[in-house]
């Protein structure tokens, strides 16, 4: 539909709570439809229409004053409360919520095949819920094609989860090859840090910033998969999948994620649906936690809580919250929030991706957070196979002394735990038999 659709978006909050239209109305453009009217209301669910019967009317009339095609409700619907709601509407009107909208950004921007296929993965969970209601209507002889699912077809349900099964395979498979690279990277000196947070904090923005300084060109040959842009863009889900680059912290060689944005109020099936892309956030060695500090404390302190919720089961890696655009903050402003969201961000980093105010403070807390490298000596006899391992050492680790003495060489570095282990293997085989390796932990 979208592509200038126009719609009506509605919302219902609990009794005595404001309602906020501002983000479902972004999502509603994002997604490529006109707004032409906003209703909302303040009561407790209904079981039947969600809303009170008389604000579905209301829906109806609103509709009809402005030809709307859609109704985007900012709430999740069960499978019988939009058909109830769409059976208060002009014939041929649907009724999309929360979920279905977020869907179908999601549906825009899937571009390489696992994204196609996480996305695919949470349309069919979506829709197994809706293919069993549509079947019980179906059996009460109730209009059978509600929500455009076509007419009843008993074998549907086993398809969808047939479909889902080959799906979940599928995206395993390329889960356990992520895994392994993300290993090798980290088996060649690699820390990996991953960019997450609630959608339009400036991810892309920042990652561009950390990133600029280096051609990605020198990575083709050890990391084909990296990409050399994040898109950076001032709308709600630029990034669908995941892309990958080297940032230049200093000492250590980092490979910087960035992912999908949160989103509040997600139900688990469409989290569990992008289990593969947020594996590059829970499997991270250090996530940065950005967020926009430019909107007011009570936005930051929900979509904080909504990004701790949905890194808390998983999550391995320590997180620092980095609070972003800071050019849109005067000081005072900063302080004031920094001291409000202590408890949900303790000690953050405050940087503006789009200047670089501050991020070398970002760069010089990243080294400080990364797991700890071991420090390493090395004593080594002159002989090519020796001189190959201390260019190995450069590449993959931090060289602070390297001394040549008569026949000897000696090396003084820094690496990761597995790396010294593979330094120590090396060097077992250059050194004559009876040498050994002198140890500074």
């Amino acid at each position: 539909m979208s592509d200038g659709t126009p719609v009506v978006v509605a919302k219902r909050v609990d009794s005595g709570e404001d309602a906020d239209l501002s983000e479902i109305s972004d999502l509603a453009r994002a997604a490529g439809y006109d707004v032409v009217a906003t209703r909302s209301q303040s009561r407790t669910e209904d079981a039947a229409y969600h809303f009170g019967e008389g604000k579905a009317a209301e829906l109806a009339r609103a509709v009809a004053e402005t030809g709307a095609a859609a109704v985007v409700v900012d709430n999740r619907l069960g499978p019988y409360q939009t058909y109830n709601i769409g059976g208060k509407l002009p014939t041929g009107v649907e009724v999309i919520d929360r979920f279905t909208l977020i869907l179908e950004i999601f549906g825009q921007r899937a571009n390489a095949r696992k994204a196609q296929l996480q996305v695919e993965l949470a349309e069919l969970r979506y829709e197994l819920p809706r293919a069993e209601a549509k079947a019980s209507l179906a059996k009460r002889d109730e209009r059978p094609g509600f929500m455009g699912l076509g007419e009843y077809d008993e074998s549907r349900e086993r398809d969808i989860k047939a479909q889902i099964s080959r799906i979940q395979q599928e995206l395993d498979d390329i889960a356990d090859k992520e895994e392994s690279r993300r290993e090798r990277r980290r088996e060649s000196g690699f820390d990996l840090v991953a960019l997450a947070g609630y959608t339009n904090a400036g991810k892309s923005t920042l990652m561009r910033r950390l990133a600029d300084d280096l051609d990605v060109g020198e990575n083709e040959g050890l990391h084909p998969d990296l990409d050399p842009t994040a898109e950076s863009e001032d709308r709600l889900f630029t990034t669908l999948g995941t892309t990958t680059r080297r940032a230049d912290t200093g000492t250590r060689d980092v490979l910087l994620t960035d992912t999908v944005g949160f989103v509040s109020d997600l139900p688990h099936w469409l989290v569990e649906s992008f289990e593969s892309t947020l594996d590059s956030v829970y499997r991270a060695d250090l996530v940065l936690l950005v967020v926009d500090a430019s909107e007011s404390v009570e936005a930051m302190r929900d979509k904080l809580v909504t990004c701790h919720d949905t890194l808390y089961e998983r999550n391995e890696a320590p997180i620092v919250t980095v609070l972003n655009k800071i050019d849109r903050v005067d000081g005072p402003e900063l302080e004031r929030k920094r001291a409000a969201l202590d408890a949900l961000a303790p000690n953050p980093v405050a940087v503006s991706g789009l200047t670089g105010e501050s991020v070398g403070e970002l760069t010089d807390r990243i080294e400080a957070e990364l797991p700890a490298w071991r420090e390493e000596r090395l004593l080594l006899p002159l002989a090519d196979g020796a001189m190959s391992l201390v260019s190995w050492l450069y590449d993959h680790g931090n060289v602070e002394r390297e001394e040549y003495t008569g026949e000897e060489v000696v090396v003084e570095f820094s690496a990761r735990p597995a790396i010294v282990e593979q330094a120590r293997s090396k060097a077992a085989e250059v050194r004559a038999p009876a040498g050994e390796t002198e140890s500074a932990d």
